[in-house]
């Protein structure tokens, strides 16, 4: 992995730390596929047996920012920390998962653990290559707690209607079968 000086990455982190919260403002994370190479892969586990994987700027506007992120307009996902690896080019960012919808006594309903992306730098102010975290169980337990309190966004009841369709979801794969490997 190339290294890159320090400050080239601090501003590739501030370019994307803006960046995302213009499209978290707009509801539309798919402006970020342009700070990622044409040939980037974006991806995250989703336990023993499932992981999905964007392979490319086109699959990871479309699928990853797009239909994985629909739904989620009014979420904000605020950074907690940044951590930068000048000689590996790499960046490990921790984040919070924030619903714009509030429980009864007034707190935003939040994914509880910790969140976080762990990025490759390529140069030129663009990602190769990204890989997500998260408790998939916490996720879970916010969203059937928003159900039962009946305050999904449409966007995010179509989400939820898709992934229990029992249809293929584009960018799913079982363990082993992605076209690249997760980690």
């Amino acid at each position: 992995m190339p290294s890159f000086p320090r400050e080239e990455l601090d501003a590739m982190v501030e370019h994307w730390l803006e960046s995302n919260r213009r499209c978290e403002e707009a509801g539309d994370w798919r402006p970020l596929a342009d700070l990622y190479t044409e040939d980037a892969t974006y991806g995250w586990n989703l336990g023993p047996a499932q992981d999905f994987m964007a392979v490319g700027r086109d699959e990871i506007r479309d699928i990853a920012l797009g239909s994985e992120m629909g739904g989620l307009d009014g979420w904000t996902y605020p950074y907690q920390s940044v951590l930068v690896d000048e000689r590996n080019g790499e960046v490990v960012g921790f984040w919070k998962q924030i619903a714009d919808a509030r429980r009864p006594d007034g707190t935003p309903y939040e994914v509880p653990g910790i969140g976080g992306s762990w990025f490759r730098y390529a140069g030129n102010r663009q990602w190769s290559w990204q890989r997500d975290w998260f408790d998939l169980g916490n996720v879970t337990s916010v969203f059937v707690e928003m159900m039962k309190a009946d305050v999904l966004s449409d966007g995010m009841r179509r989400r939820l209607d898709r992934a229990s369709s029992g249809e293929p979801i584009p960018g799913y794969y079982a363990r082993g079968e992605s076209p690249v490997p997760l980690w």
